[in-house]
């Protein structure tokens, strides 16, 4: 078990027209193959648009996107800036916040235990 302070996610706040939350991806790869596909594929699911921004850097990158997410290189400990505007975007925000708190729902899907 990771004993280190987890950084406490906020929660989704409407600033200049996106909703915005931010979260520490605590899944032990970060966001390897599988966890970028059901990430962009639940942000896909919403009409509106779904953007990230990972640690500290200046670019927002589509979040619906597999090779942005995928290229993105976001590991385990990463702080990720999710936003959204549109139809549906604080909906999307906190289900996109909640997969990312439940370390992309992997542990269920493959049996695997902590």
């Amino acid at each position: 078990m990771d004993n280190r302070p987890r950084r406490e996610a906020t929660e989704a706040v409407e600033t200049q027209g996106y909703c915005q939350a931010e979260i520490e991806v605590t899944h032990g790869f970060g966001l390897h193959a599988r966890p970028s596909v059901i990430f962009t594929r639940l942000a896909k699911s919403f009409p509106c648009t779904v953007e990230i921004k990972v640690n500290d850097s200046s670019v927002w990158l589509n979040g619906k996107s597999i090779v942005k997410i995928m290229g993105a290189r976001i590991r385990r400990g990463s702080i990720l800036k999710i936003r959204a505007r549109g139809l549906r975007a604080a909906e999307a925000i906190h289900a996109l916040k909640a997969l990312v708190e439940r370390d992309f729902d992997e542990d269920k899907k493959h049996g695997r235990n902590a």
